[in-house]
């Protein structure tokens, strides 16, 4: 039985519930809702226009209804009188094909049919900057290497501090903060979980951050590449297969420690990546971090070609530690449930269609990469990353045709909204209009 939200207001003092969900482009809407109607809310959900947000709906489609998730319920911990709710979309009694939290829970169900979950950890990485998005926050955060700076972490200590205690008290059982390989750059590390659980949190964790550094004075953002000369925000994400409490990635007799099935769905990531990039790196700016030239630190840490290896961080799949894999492709604009959701299917197709992902290759990729022209290089630009995505048969049926021709035409008007206005090239200063659509995301 699900929880009921008016007892479970009462009982926290909660006055306003945020019914919220994401769009196709990872847009968080929301509404927010009086304790008094939540009950109605519960069953019937809030009413949108899916027009108005980045969903493919035209002015005369019928209303859409938010149903809340009540296991999903989060009391702000920064305002107790509001509690956060993610929803599923529906429209006319049927779920949204198109909405991607209906997305990601249908790819939850094909695992679900073969007794698997998947459990994720996500490593969202973020600047502090001023309001204006013009500069760093932190004036004598000046380092060429300013990764682990003990200073520069500890002058946003109580912002920091903030964001974790929440954590903590949310018991998302968080366990380090660092400062970041860039300049005004942190992330912040939490246990993983199952996917839903993880994107539900990836999706309020950017809420959070954002929020606090505002009451802080400052902005947060997760854009991919806001500045040229620093190191890009990664989003990674840590993926194994379990089947109630037995591990179906852990091999220790392996050199790698990944069973003969984690090779196989780590296949089918690597076979899917150039049609993946279309939804792990869903911005123009996106394409500034991959393959980027050498910031002032001396490395980018993001993917250049497709490839996996061991603990090297210079590929797009390492291995650190025996049963699991780190998928390094994602960046900050990634939607955190096409995040999740592209990662099983394509796990999927490699499962069933026992992908080999050939052998591991141990060697410093930005240096001796070339060395392998057969590998293949990742998209250079969105065009080619949704091209990519139109003809995955893999990605086509995993999520259905219509929703994926849903997201590329919308992806299409962004385009098109983007080359009237400016032009893109890795060469170029960032634009203002990557700045204005991309710096809030």
């Amino acid at each position: 039985m699900a929880k009921d939200l008016s007892k479970i207001a009462k009982q926290k003092k909660i006055k306003y519930f945020l019914i919220s969900f994401v769009d196709l482009f990872g847009v968080l809407r929301s509404k927010l809702v009086p304790t008094e109607a939540i009950k109605d809310m519960q069953t019937s959900g809030a009413g949108f226009a899916g027009f108005a947000t980045w969903l493919d709906m035209t002015p005369a489609d019928s209303d859409m209804f938010a149903i809340p998730d009540p296991e999903s319920l989060i009391q702000l911990p920064w305002n107790k009188e509001v509690g956060w709710l993610a929803s599923d979309l529906w429209m006319e009694g049927k779920p949204v094909d198109a909405s991607p939290r209906v997305m990601l829970k249908k790819q939850i169900s094909r695992l679900s049919k073969k007794n698997m979950v998947l459990k994720s950890g996500v490593e969202s990485e973020y600047f502090l900057i001023n309001s204006e998005g013009t500069a760093i926050s932190d004036s004598r955060d000046t380092q060429s290497k300013p990764c682990y700076d003990q200073s520069a972490l500890m002058r946003q200590y109580s912002l920091i501090k903030e964001i974790c205690d929440s954590m903590i008290k949310l018991g998302w059982g968080p366990y380090q903060n660092d400062h970041e390989d860039a300049n005004g750059q942190f992330e912040m590390n939490w246990n993983y979980s199952d996917s839903l659980t993880t994107a539900d949190r990836h999706v309020f964790f950017k809420f959070m951050v954002k929020t606090i550094a505002e009451k802080h004075g400052l902005r947060a953002t997760f854009m991919p590449k806001p500045f040229e000369n620093l190191t890009g925000n990664g989003c990674h994400a840590h993926v194994s297969l379990w089947s109630g409490n037995k591990n179906l990635f852990l091999d220790k007799g392996d050199r790698l420690g990944l069973t003969k099935l984690a090779y196989n769905f780590l296949g089918g990531v690597l076979y899917s990546a150039e049609a993946l990039s279309a939804f792990f790196n869903p911005s123009i700016n996106s394409y500034r971090r991959i393959d980027a030239p050498a910031p002032t630190s001396g490395a980018s840490w993001s993917p250049s070609k497709i490839s996996y290896t061991g603990n090297n961080r210079t590929h797009m799949i390492r291995i650190p530690d025996p049963g699991r894999f780190e998928l390094r492709l994602m960046d900050g604009s990634a939607n955190p449930y096409l995040l999740q959701a592209g990662i099983i299917a394509s796990g999927i197709d490699g499962m069933e269609q026992k992908r080999d992902p050939g052998q591991p290759l141990f060697i410093n990729m930005y240096t001796e990469g070339d060395k392998y022209p057969n590998l293949k290089k990742l998209p250079s630009n969105l065009e080619q990353a949704l091209e990519h995505l139109s003809n995955s048969e893999i990605l086509l049926s995993a999520f259905g045709k219509k929703n994926i021709e849903s997201y590329l035409k919308l992806k299409d008007q962004e385009l098109k909204d983007f080359n009237s206005k400016e032009s893109f090239s890795k060469k170029d200063s960032i634009t203002e209009w990557e700045k204005l659509n991309t710096l809030d995301c």
